[in-house]
């Protein structure tokens, strides 16, 4: 019995590799949903009436946790950090509302103020605890 074996593709199959003009993408995407959240805590804080306000609040509620909890989950792959992050996001919402219906200091602004400040919270203190490189440099030379 003869095995061809693996065959491998020719160096130049037209795919992209994510660098050159498909590599700006993620990055303008970023730069998106940053504007989509920002307008949802804008509006919920307002307490604007607009056909968007419900969506891009929604957007900020559940990005806003999961952004925090995605710089702190770094050394998970890919698709268990979203995963996780994801439902740290839910449970975040939850807690807060939990929280304030508690205390009964249930509101909306109220709501979007606390999970951003946690988001904030969360995400300063991983900005504290990873160390940084040209510190550690400084040390060794």
């Amino acid at each position: 019995m003869q095995t061809n074996g693996i065959k491998v593709p020719p160096s130049d199959t037209g795919r992209r590799t994510g660098r050159g003009r498909d590599g700006d993408l993620l990055p303008l995407l970023a730069g998106a949903a940053v504007a989509v959240g920002g307008a949802g805590a804008a509006l919920a804080l307002a307490d604007l009436s607009s056909p968007l306000r419900g969506p891009c609040t929604l957007f900020f509620l559940l990005a806003a946790p999961a952004s925090a909890l995605a710089a702190a989950l770094r050394a998970l792959a890919p698709w268990g950090r979203a995963v996780a992050c994801v439902a740290g996001a839910v449970a975040v919402n939850l807690l807060v509302a939990q929280g304030m219906l508690a205390l009964h200091v249930w509101s909306v602004r109220g709501g979007v103020v606390a999970v951003a400040a946690l988001s904030a919270c969360a995400l300063l203190l991983t900005a504290a605890r990873r160390p940084r490189r040209r510190a550690a440099r400084r040390r060794t030379t």
